[in-house]
């Protein structure tokens, strides 16, 4: 106190902080005595700490958007331009079976062309639930060909849980082979007309191979391209709708980062029923590379998994970081030599420390490391950070800045954003938003809510449940949920989900699941039960 006034002075660690962050901590911390003295009965967390500057920079200069790319065509087309290319360009690759692009779209054609006949209309979900096989990706392309968009079921799935998203989106085909049967069951195919895709003589062997006309089907790029159900904390799946166009700008949009090119070899690791193999599958296609189909068994040996890489000359690695620790053991202790150009991280929390040993034997750049967060709601991928040896040493992780047509706000519990630096809920805007939530109107304008800051009509964003900030230099940190979901093995789980389905048994009177490690640091589910 110094006569009439308070003074104060504020000390602090240049080894901790840069002197523009105190001096954002000084501006609020005198907006807080400020709104103190104007009224003293106003609830602190309703006071704007953020100045206007602070605001602008957050919502608007860190969120400008990239000129809109051009979402007139589907997935599909975009692949029959590579047709049109090189028609004899491999396109598929299983075991010692190769498919070339031309092969693969006339096969497609004739299937699309029965789909038709069979009633498939556009925005119709059309389930698929086969093995990993040519067939498989035939089917998947005709579906889209057929204006249809794709249910992935896998027939590795639980039994209950493939027949409780069947039950849900109700669709009126599934595309089926001896192990998709198997896997559903008699009593659910009763209620849905099968289509036998390892039929010895099919139906439409003989049908046109020709590209079928969109304009004919009236189907656009705001048509679905797919449904991919995820984990409820209430124990019912919720199917996420996506269309064409916000497939194919997630390609446009990244494309200047990575330049994939028909040179490329993809691998598809992943389930169809994860929306990575969107990413996976697609991008091989659309650019006219050669996708390669990993068998569940080599998927399942980071051993023989390995030799596939290195002898299949695999140049886009997609894995979640969890996948990725079991291969770095084997690449540190083999002499195989892999001609990969990008592995792409997503799925899962990155911890950049599981990667010093990979960098004690690799460059920065050869092959570069990318970890891509996102969202099955917001299509993939939400963000991109390139990766570098120094990563390793920092805590937490990064998932760098948004893909150039998103944007990202971290917003506090009131929906306003928080100070730059702070703790916040993720939301995104943008191009790569879906839909919404199949049959589920309630759960739709829940999570998928208006976008107060972009000054668009009807934008929408999507609140994540995830909570990040921004570091320094403007990459974002994620810092986990805030909720019970937790990630596996790129696998999104509730796991109240589970818990219900536990106190469905007549002996167990309460149940709780957590995600804990195992003595090897590998995240498992735990159930502890009340009987």
């Amino acid at each position: 106190e110094h006569s009439e006034m308070i003074a104060g002075t504020l000390d602090y660690a240049t080894a901790l902080f840069d002197q523009a962050t105190i001096e954002r901590q000084r501006g609020y911390l005198l907006a807080l005595l400020r709104a103190m003295v104007a009224d003293a009965q106003q609830p602190v967390g309703r006071i704007e700490l953020l100045s206007s500057a602070e605001r602008t920079y957050l919502l608007e200069e860190l969120n400008r958007t990239a000129a809109p790319y051009a979402e007139q065509q589907c997935i599909h087309e975009l692949f029959e331009a590579q047709v049109r290319k090189a028609p004899d360009a491999v396109a598929v690759i299983d075991a010692d079976e190769r498919l070339s692009y031309g092969e693969l779209n006339a096969r497609a054609n004739r299937l699309a062309h029965h789909l038709i006949g069979r009633g498939v209309r556009p925005d119709q979900p059309v389930a698929i639930c086969l093995e990993r096989s040519p067939a498989m990706v035939v089917g998947l392309l005709a579906i889209l060909k057929a204006g249809g968009a794709y249910l992935p079921l896998d027939p590795a799935y639980p039994s209950a849980r493939l027949r409780q998203v069947l039950d849900d989106a109700a669709p009126r085909l599934l595309l089926a082979d001896a192990a998709g049967r198997a896997a559903l069951g008699a009593e659910a195919l009763a209620d849905v007309s099968v289509v036998d895709l390892e039929a010895a003589t099919p139906a439409w062997a003989q049908l046109p191979a020709s590209d079928l006309d969109l304009r004919a089907l009236g189907l656009s790029s705001r048509h679905l391209a797919y449904v991919i159900y995820t984990s409820g904390s209430t124990g019912t799946p919720r199917g996420v709708m996506v269309e064409h166009a916000q497939v194919v700008r997630l390609f446009e949009a990244t494309q200047n980062w990575y330049g994939f090119t028909e040179h490329d070899v993809w691998c598809l690791f992943h389930s169809i029923s994860f929306d990575f193999s969107v990413w996976e599958l697609w991008g091989a296609l659309r650019y006219g590379g050669r996708l390669l189909l990993v068998p569940s068994r080599v998927a399942r040996s980071a051993y023989d998994f390995h030799d596939l890489i290195c002898k299949s000359g695999v140049t886009v690695l997609n894995q979640t970081p969890s996948a990725f620790k079991a291969l770095i053991d084997v690449e540190c202790q083999r002499r195989g030599r892999n001609h990969l150009r990008y592995v792409i991280f997503g799925g899962e929390a990155l911890e950049p420390s599981i990667l010093n040993p990979w960098y004690a034997k690799h460059s920065d750049r050869a092959p570069q490391l990318i970890n891509m967060y996102g969202i099955t709601e917001t299509t993939v991928h939400v963000t991109y950070r390139l990766l570098d040896q120094s990563d390793t040493s920092n805590s937490g992780s990064p998932i760098g800045k948004r893909i150039g047509d998103l944007r990202l706000y971290l917003l506090d519990g009131f929906g306003a954003p928080v100070p730059f630096g702070a703790v916040g809920e993720l939301y995104i805007g943008g191009a790569g938003v879906a839909r919404g939530y199949l049959n589920r109107p309630e759960l739709t304008a829940e999570r998928f809510v208006a976008d107060p800051f972009s000054g668009e009509v009807g934008a929408r964003m999507y609140r994540s449940g995830d909570l990040a900030r921004y570091l320094p230099d403007g990459n974002l940190a994620f810092l986990g949920r805030n909720d019970d979901q937790v990630k596996i093995r790129g696998f999104r789980i509730e796991p109240g989900e589970i818990a219900a389905r536990l106190c469905e048994h007549e002996w167990v009177r309460d149940a709780v699941v957590v995600a804990r490690e195992d003595r090897a640091g590998e995240p498992r589910l735990v159930a502890y039960v009340v009987c």
